[in-house]
Formats: C-alpha cells, sequence, structure tokens
C-alpha cells in the first residue's frame, strides 16, 4: 500500500505588477501526478512586459512529455523550451499549440524547471516555472546507488542538514517511464530510525534511465524532495569473471589462462567487456605484474618459470556496451608454479550459491 502523506500540495501564484497571470494559467501539476504522491512546489507564469500574452490554459503532460496551451490568435509558428537551472536546455518549433519534447529527456526537478512558449521574431511569449517549495536545506544530500551481486542494488543518503528533528523519507523509484513507481520495501535506519537508504532486490538492468525521488515528511515544517536519473548500467559493481583456469606447460614455457565473462543482468556479448589480469610472485609478494585491457578470454602468459610459484587473479570492466566502465570485483586468487604438476589445470570455479 501506498504511503499517504499528510501533507497536500503547495501551489502558489505570485504576482509582481502584471507578470504573473491568473490562476486559471498555472501550469499542470508535474512530475508528481506521473508518481501519484505529493511533492511541494509553486508554479508561476509569466509574460512580456511590454505587452499581455495571447496564450492561456498552459498544461504539461509529462507522461507524453507534451506542452500545450490555447492562444487567442492564430501564428504560423511557436517556439518550446524546457530548460533546467543548469542552463540545459531543449527547443522545438511547431505550427500548433502543442510541443512534443523527446521522451528520453531526463530533467531532474528538484532544482527547477522553465518551459517557454514564444512566437519567433516577436516579443510574444509566456514563461512557467517549477519552483520546489519545503524548507531550505532540508532535502536529502550525497544521494547514490550501487547494483552488487547482479540483481541486488543499495541506494543510501544522508539527511539534509537543516531538516527538523522529525524528518522521515521516502523513496520512489521507476525503473522506465512505463512501469508504476514503487516504494522502497527493505529501508537502511540510522540510529533515530530514521530512514537513509533502501535494499532492492531482484533488479534488472535497462536501457532507460531509472528515477529516484525521495520525499519528505515532518510535523514542523514542509520537507524539500530531491530527485535524480540513474543510468542502471553505469552504477553497477560487475562480479568477477568466472571459471578462471591456469594450464601450464614445459614446451614451449608458458601458461594459458583462461576464464568466463563475469555474469550480469542485461549483457550476454563477451565483446562487452575488457579485462585485467594480475600475475604475482608468490614468494616475491612486491613483483607482481598487471596486464590491463585484455578483450579476449585467452592470455598466454609467457614469462613463466617453473621454479616459482604464482598466484592468479582477474578483474572486468565494460568496454563500448552498456556496461560499467569501471573495474569489477577481482576473482578469488589461484595458485600454479612449481609445486604443481605439467600438463595439469588450476582451475576455480566461482560460486553461485551467494547469488
Amino acid at each position: 500500500m501506498r504511503r499517504v502523506f499528510q501533507e497536500e500540495v503547495s501551489l502558489s501564484l505570485s504576482r509582481e505588477g502584471n507578470m504573473f497571470d491568473t490562476p486559471g494559467l498555472i501550469c499542470m501539476i508535474l512530475w508528481y501526478m506521473m508518481l501519484f504522491h505529493p511533492l511541494h512546489a509553486d508554479i508561476q507564469c509569466m509574460e512580456s512586459d511590454t505587452q499581455e500574452s495571447p496564450f492561456t490554459n498552459v498544461s504539461v503532460d509529462w507522461r507524453k512529455m507534451e506542452l500545450s496551451w490555447e492562444s487567442s490568435r492564430n501564428f504560423s509558428e511557436y517556439r518550446c523550451i524546457i530548460m533546467d537551472r543548469g542552463m540545459e536546455y531543449i527547443d522545438t518549433e511547431v505550427d500548433s499549440p502543442l510541443c512534443s519534447f523527446p521522451l528520453e529527456l531526463h530533467m531532474p526537478m528538484h532544482k527547477g524547471l522553465t518551459f517557454v512558449i514564444e512566437v519567433p521574431n516577436t516579443n510574444i511569449s509566456k514563461q512557467c516555472s517549477f519552483l520546489p517549495g519545503g524548507m531550505k536545506g532540508s532535502a536529502i544530500e550525497n544521494f547514490s546507488c550501487v547494483i552488487y551481486n547482479i540483481f541486488l542494488m543499495n541506494c543510501t543518503w544522508q539527511a539534509g542538514r537543516d531538516a527538523p528533528a522529525d524528518t522521515q523519507y521516502f523513496l520512489y523509484w521507476q525503473q522506465s517511464r512505463d512501469e508504476e513507481d514503487m516504494e522502497c520495501e527493505h529501508y537502511i535506519q540510522d540510529e533515530n530510525f530514521r530512514n537513509v537508504g533502501c535494499i532492492f532486490q531482484n533488479v534488472s538492468i535497462g536501457t532507460e534511465k531509472a528515477y529516484f525521488l525521495v520525499n519528505g515528511s515532518s510535523n514542523s515544517s514542509l520537507i524539500q524532495f530531491y530527485d535524480e536519473y540513474i543510468d542502471l548500467y553505469k552504477i553497477e559493481i560487475l562480479t568477477a569473471p568466472l571459471n578462471v583456469t591456469a594450464h601450464c606447460t614445459r614446451d614451449p614455457m608458458s601458461c594459458i589462462i583462461m576464464w568466463h565473462p563475469p555474469l550480469t543482468s542485461h549483457v550476454e556479448n563477451t565483446k562487452c567487456f575488457q579485462y585485467e589480469i594480475s600475475i604475482q610472485n608468490k614468494d616475491e609478494p612486491t613483483e607482481e605484474k598487471k596486464l590491463p585491457c585484455v578483450r579476449n578470454d585467452r592470455y598466454e602468459f609467457q614469462n613463466y618459470n617453473e621454479k616459482k610459484r604464482y598466484t592468479l587473479k582477474i578483474r572486468a570492466s565494460g568496454k563500448n556496451c552498456l556496461v560499467s566502465s569501471d573495474w569489477g570485483e577481482w576473482s578469488e586468487p589461484i595458485e600454479f608454479g612449481k609445486t604443481m604438476n605439467f600438463f595439469s589445470s588450476i582451475t576455480l570455479f566461482a560460486s553461485l550459491s551467494s547469488l
């Protein structure tokens, strides 16, 4: 069951001279219409100082990424702009009072968003701003998530530095626009029983960015929300490569090292990985050889000395595909060398019981 917040959405319309529009021109409530739970926000619409705007009934359908309005005059062309506080924007030109922005547009709203409608080559325009409300400094800080063991995800955050002592936070997320939002089922709490993290199970990585929103509740004040879009594949810690083997021969004097790619929930193409191999002289730990960026699943160790004993471990990272470019976990070390018989293989079979 969805948690019901006691707070209600706070919408207000400010006036400064004739700059601001009437309540009938309030922009449609944006993201929280999609998430079915309230966010605190002030929405303001402005128009040009020189003349009253002919645009009325401005609204946004965030699911379809459509901006629409009514116009008291017929224009052959309109220009629409969506812009965040970082001044990143997307604009489009249309011949009717309806603009469609790319569905893959991902702009967090906790810092505010601005929509602009204008007629090219004129001073006719209307600007509507989404201004998050709530107590300054009450939103969470240092939000981060990581995916590990293929299907598990851990998200953590810190309470806002100025948040009231009774503030409680709640995390919602969407894996894609086509899926419903879900609240965290397994919160991590601090010593004051405040939610400061969440553990997710059975997470699958898709091609779309996932949307995360952390809302807050307090008996003494409104709490600011925080939201963020994340490419899940970028936060995955790759598991270690599997079935690592070292097969050594005396003639020629070399060892053939082979392995299988790490397991993931979304990638089967072996060409999506690169590997780093660490070969260490066990009798002299400072003598270590690292071989970065091996692109296949086989490597020939030619500097093999039959009188020495070695330890071997391998780790992986993504290359060119939707796989994290960070190095993943090392495989468990295996040994080969002077105490081993030649023409024998030493194989490490990774245990999947913990996955």
